[in-house]
């Protein structure tokens, strides 16, 4: 876990190169799910390696973008939700200790194997989104 003070393709970037490199360097092709935030693009790579470094970590990753609405976000908004009340309710006056502070909550979290439990279906999406999943 990183924590950056912003979010510029030249945090994104270095964090692909080391999720490609060090924790999946064996994987011919690593699928990247991210939202549609302008960062998460191939360009960044242009933006923080050579073209060539680029190119080569660019070939490696499989973007998949996220509907900009959907069920997933719940998901998302629920867990980061239980991270703000259980670990963000205070002052952490440091990146470092911000840093330390999430990565302790998540291998509690992990080590719990904490699940969220989601009962939204195809089936419901195709009654309550019917003009999105036609028949």
């Amino acid at each position: 876990m990183v924590v950056t003070d912003r979010r510029t393709k030249l945090d994104f970037a270095p964090r692909m190169k080391e999720l490609v490199e060090v924790h999946f360097p064996d994987a011919e092709r690593v699928r990247l799910v991210v939202d549609n935030l302008n960062i998460h693009t191939p360009a960044a790579f242009y933006e923080a390696f050579s073209p060539t470094e680029a190119r080569r970590l660019v070939q490696r990753i499989e973007f998949h973008y996220t509907p900009k609405h959907g069920s997933w976000l719940n998901m998302v908004e629920s867990e980061l939700a239980v991270l703000s009340r259980q670990c963000l309710d205070q002052r952490i006056p440091t990146p470092t200790l911000l840093q330390r502070e999430i990565a302790a909550w998540e291998a509690d979290r992990n080590q719990r194997r904490v699940m969220v439990n989601w009962q939204f279906k195809t089936t419901d999406a195709r009654i309550r989104l019917e003009r999105l999943y036609p028949s």
